[in-house]
């Protein structure tokens, strides 16, 4: 029987999006610019530190911007990138295989 090879950037995609919390914070800024507040309302079980870690992440990886507004007091916008926004079609068909397979 032949073996398959997985591709490294499969393999990288899944790492990236599997990441506990991360598909959820992509979903989330999906809709438009937000406030971390804003980021972290509709995910109350992640904790400050872990989404601070997160976005970082997705920031280092090109998947959202961090925009920061030099006002009194400064303000900080997180945004999806291109990158980002090119994920939300295959968030809509995990959403949709979820609603069909997955029971809660």
């Amino acid at each position: 029987m032949a073996t398959m090879s997985l591709c490294p950037k499969f393999e990288q995609a899944f790492q990236l999006l599997g990441k506990r919390w991360n598909g959820v914070i992509i979903r989330v800024l999906a809709g438009s610019p937000k406030r971390f507040s804003e980021i972290s309302e509709p995910i109350p079980q992640i904790s400050n530190k872990i989404l601070t870690e997160r976005l970082k992440e997705l920031e280092e990886q090109g998947v959202i911007i961090r925009e920061v507004y030099p006002e009194t007091p400064v303000r900080i916008l997180y945004r999806l990138s291109d990158k980002g926004h090119a994920l939300a079609p295959i968030l809509d068909e995990v959403q949709k295989w979820a609603d069909k397979w997955l029971v809660k």
